[in-house]
This record gives C-alpha cells, structure tokens and sequence, in this order.
C-alpha cells in the first residue's frame, strides 16, 4: 500500500520552518535532515531535506531554490476540538504571517493553514439545509473562528 507523504519545497527556509511547526505541535519530531553535497544545487553542507513528523503526519521540507512559492489552493487543516485549541494554534501559526478570512491564514513561511473546529464540519453537512445556511453565513464574517458564534448561528440565535 502506498504511503502519502505532504512534501513542502521552500526557497531556502526549509530547517526553521519544520523547527517551528514541531515547536506547534504536541507530539511531533525533527526526523533526518540531509544536506547537499559538492553537486549541488545547492551550497555543499546547506541543508537540502528536513524530514518530520507532526502528530504521526509525516512531511518532508527542501530547500529547493528562489522559483519555488506556495498556492493558496493547498493548505494543511488543522482539526480542533475546543475554542482553546482553535485559539492557541491560530495565534502561533499566524504570528509572523497574515490572518485571512473563514480560519485561513498563511504562515510566516508563506504556507496556507485552515484551523477549523471539527464541529465546523457537523454543523455544514447537517440535513437541515438552513441550519447548515446559517452556518456558513456566520463562518463567512469570521476571521479566526469562533465555536460559540457558530453553535448560535446553528441553533437560530
């Protein structure tokens, strides 16, 4: 069976960004780290890869150069049981980055991040399509999002 690995290509930023979201998450490590050699492309003994595991996710950072740049149209979701969570990994993955809209933010590495109450997810596949509605319309104002702001939207307040 085949194994999925998130693979991250930053410019030349790969070693600080895997230190940071090991320093996020409980119950993550800084696996192998390799570096170029003498054929490059990169400068001999700079770091090229920085294998870690977050959570048991295993991802792997490269320092692959100035083309390489992210797209809003990948992000990682970070699914929280409480308001607490949601605030604590909103605050640390957003400091240095931007704070954008619907719990989306990119971080200071430029890495899009979705940081959602697993709730969020009940409350939007709910039959009731209304309900679900209402959801969405209060999710739509929200930057960081707010479980309470979304339990009233759900039950009509």
């Amino acid at each position: 069976m085949a194994k999925l690995i998130t693979f991250l290509t930053y410019v030349d930023r790969a070693e600080e960004a895997a230190n940071f979201y090991v320093s996020v998450f409980d119950n993550s490590r800084i696996g192998e780290v390799t570096r170029y050699g003498e054929t490059g492309p990169g400068p001999k003994g700079s770091v090229m890869t920085v294998v870690f595991e977050i959570d048991g996710s295993e991802y792997i950072a490269l320092n692959g150069g100035p083309h390489f740049t992210f797209s809003d149209g990948v992000s990682i979701l970070v699914q929280c049981e409480t308001q607490e969570e949601v605030d604590r990994y909103w605050e640390k993955l957003s400091e240095g980055g931007q704070k954008i809209q619907c719990g989306w933010l990119k971080d200071k590495f430029g890495l899009s991040w979705q940081v959602v109450p697993r709730l969020l997810g009940q409350y939007m596949s709910d039959p009731d399509r209304a309900r679900a509605q209402r959801v969405m319309a209060a999710m739509m104002e929200m930057k960081k999002i707010d479980i309470a702001g979304l339990k009233r939207a759900y039950e009509g307040r």
